[in-house]
């Protein structure tokens, strides 16, 4: 055991053991993620069997994990590649160039998962993007950012909604339609204030 660790803590071994590393934490954190997430999703929304749903709910966990592990396990690779080749120095884009091949190679495959999880990214990044003119002092007014970011979100999920509805995820769709035009119809008391219809 003591080889063992003398051997994973050489600094010369760093680089590609933190591939490894960076595997295992993909695949750990995809299981933490998803597990409960589909848990919860399949139980409350999803019709079948238990036998069904826990398959459900497994095969979502497994995906998820995998996912995270295989792009990590790919960006840290050419990470460590492009270092290696630009003598040893890490440039700028390297992690753009990283991340785009990684993100084409597994995340590319329109599913339901890789859907859930570029979402959650763009959206992750807008928000941060919208941040970046304040952190490098090109806008002064660091209140001023969000606003403006919310704004141009619901300008244009608005628009599309409303001219080009089908370019958008189907959820998304019926709770605009339940919001916006649903409220737009009634007959009665009973639909006005209890029932949508």
């Amino acid at each position: 055991m003591d080889d063992i660790t003398k051997f994973i803590n050489k600094p010369e071994h760093r680089d590609v053991l933190a591939i490894v590393k960076g595997f295992r934490n993909g695949a750990v954190y995809g299981a933490k993620v998803r597990l409960p997430h589909a848990l919860v999703m399949t139980l409350l929304f999803r019709s079948g069997s238990f036998k069904e749903k826990l398959t459900v709910i497994l095969d979502a966990t497994i995906q998820h994990s995998k996912n995270l592990a295989f792009f990590v396990t790919i960006y840290k690779t050419l990470m460590y590649l492009q270092k290696k080749i630009n003598g040893g120095i890490e440039q700028n884009g390297h992690s753009f160039i990283a991340g785009l091949i990684g993100g084409y190679i597994i995340f590319g495959e329109n599913n339901n998962i890789n859907q859930q999880i570029v979402l959650y990214v763009f959206a992750r990044i807008m928000v941060g993007l919208s941040k970046l003119p304040v952190k490098r002092k090109m806008i002064n007014e660091p209140n001023h950012t969000f606003p403006v970011f919310a704004a141009v979100v619901w300008g244009v999920v608005m628009w599309l909604f409303r001219h080009d509805r089908e370019v958008l995820q189907p959820s998304l769709q019926a709770s605009m339609q339940y919001l916006y035009l649903d409220s737009d119809h009634w007959s009665t008391l009973k639909n006005f204030l209890w029932h949508n219809k």
